[in-house]
């Protein structure tokens, strides 16, 4: 990861440094306020630890606000001496993700960095699914097998996405009646046998070789040998 350290101490922002690198992280390091805003602004991090109290006519408080006002969303942990419950409010309000006082504990702060790093990442949608030649566009809601188009129901389709979302793994009777029936009792009908059947005719029926497979005594499986 790239770090921004914003500190004035220099003994501090040494030991931070030290620590960081040896982590293995890619550490840069401001000792005041304007060049710290300036570096956050202009260059992209992956976390910024950052003091309340700094010189160069720009606090900590300012140099976030003015961050989060460009819109920069850069996970930000204030480390301040400033210890007061109204001091730590004031820190999150401002756009802060964590706040932790001096004296502190190097393996605490690095945890919580990386925390941080970890919370601010988010995967992406998954849009697509696919097994063997069996392709689920979700977004267009289309269906296809070894490029040639299935029609399904809107049932046949979520049956059918379950399976894909689970591919490879058996599926019981309670998951396909919770995950596609929003069922949370058994009906005590064959109604998942009839949409199975159905959505074979489609699936497995018009090509060589089986897709979904029945378990016995347990339920079904997707899988594409």
């Amino acid at each position: 990861m790239r770090i921004l350290v914003v500190e004035d101490d220099k003994d501090v922002a040494g030991f931070i440094l030290k620590g960081l690198k040896e982590a293995g992280h890619v550490v840069e390091h401001a000792d005041n306020g304007r060049d710290g805003l300036f570096l956050a602004a202009s260059e992209n991090f992956d976390a910024i630890v950052l003091d309340r109290m700094l010189p160069g006519g720009v606090d900590g408080l300012r140099l976030l606000e003015t961050l989060r006002s460009q819109n920069n969303q850069t996970p930000v942990l204030f480390l301040s001496a400033l210890a007061q419950v109204d001091d730590r409010v004031k820190g999150l309000k401002a756009g802060g993700d964590d706040y932790m006082t001096k004296p502190f504990a190097f393996a605490e702060l690095l945890a919580r960095v990386e925390a941080l790093t970890r919370r601010g990442k988010t995967e992406a949608p998954v849009t697509r699914l696919a097994a063997g030649d069996l392709e689920m566009d979700l977004l267009s809601r289309s269906v296809r097998r070894a490029g040639q188009k299935i029609d399904l129901q809107p049932r046949e389709f979520r049956l059918l996405e379950y399976l894909l979302r689970h591919a490879g793994q058996v599926v019981t009777r309670t998951m396909l009646l919770e995950g596609v029936w929003d069922y949370h009792f058994d009906p005590q009908t064959n109604v998942i046998d009839v949409h199975v059947s159905r959505l074979r005719q489609k699936v497995d029926k018009p090509f060589p070789t089986a897709l979904i497979h029945t378990v016995r005594n347990a339920g079904y499986m997707l899988r594409a040998e």
